[in-house]
């Protein structure tokens, strides 16, 4: 078992009696059935319909637990709380009474708030402390350890205001609840899966040479510009690429040769038609 402390999550807290219902109407996914020792994740979208943040709901015996990026916490807050009106719900950034773990491997032994990672069972455990746990690995190892299954790592890897949810995997990794009812950016999300609308998507490559910084274009063997690049370590990396391109791999960006590798629980329609 792998454990790390994820010094760059935070958590914000969604308490008050109408929470579920509070939170159902806005983000991506199902929280009504989420009971203690389940999280979702899940997005909150513009009206339009593109990413602003992603995260997972913890569920608590009196509150929801949004572990998210640190950075995002008072933005988030704020989004959330303009819904409010006369909801009895309370939002408060509770960053520093928690302590965000990932666990990989063997099942974590410590912890007051262990959630299997809803996005694949490979990705591990989501892991909430009051107090930091004593860990065998760092935030670089997690980062390898998500950047292998190809996990998209919210800003790193989606522009806000920008991405679709979809590019981003959120309909494979169980982000997106396609049964429940209205939530903000639901008309687009459903039209992109309905329609085919999905022209790129987030796809981990392996990186043969110095790792291009976030943005760098990424083209074909002729020169097109097929993507760009987006987050990434040691070999190993996430671009957002044309679907139509992929069989044209080998890739280049900057002095980078690109190859995709497409993760197993990736469904490319491309690929579906082959």
């Amino acid at each position: 078992m792998s454990l790390a402390i994820l010094p760059d999550r935070g958590v914000l807290e969604v308490a008050g009696p109408d929470r579920a219902a509070f939170l159902q109407g806005l983000v991506s996914n199902d929280v009504t059935h989420l009971v203690p020792g389940q999280a979702a994740w899940s997005a909150l979208l513009t009206p339009q319909g593109k990413w602003l943040a992603d995260f997972f709901v913890v569920a608590t015996e009196d509150a929801f637990l949004l572990d998210a990026e640190r950075a995002q916490i008072g933005d988030l807050a704020t989004r959330l709380g303009r819904f409010r009106l006369r909801s009895k719900v309370t939002l408060r950034d509770a960053s520093e009474n928690w302590h965000v773990h990932a666990a990989w491997g063997a099942a974590p032994g410590a912890g007051d708030i262990v959630v299997p990672d809803p996005r694949l069972p490979e990705a591990g455990w989501r892991v909430l402390s009051h107090a930091p746990l004593a860990t065998d690995a760092t935030a670089d190892d997690y980062d390898r350890h998500r950047l292998a299954l190809g996990l998209p790592d919210g800003s790193r890897d989606m522009e806000r205001e920008k991405s679709v949810l979809l590019e981003a995997g959120f309909d494979e990794l169980n982000g997106v609840s396609w049964s429940k009812g209205c939530y903000m950016g639901q008309e687009l999300t459903a039209r992109t899966r309905y329609r085919g609308l999905i022209k790129r998507r987030l796809v981990p490559v392996a990186v043969d040479g110095p790792l291009p910084a976030r943005g760098t274009i990424v083209t074909d063997a002729a020169g097109a510009e097929i993507g760009e690049m987006r987050s990434g370590r040691d070999g190993t990396g996430i671009a957002l690429l044309r679907i139509d391109a992929l069989d044209r791999a080998p890739f280049t960006a900057g002095e980078a040769r690109l190859v995709p590798r497409i993760a197993a629980w990736m469904r490319l329609p491309a690929r579906e038609e082959a």
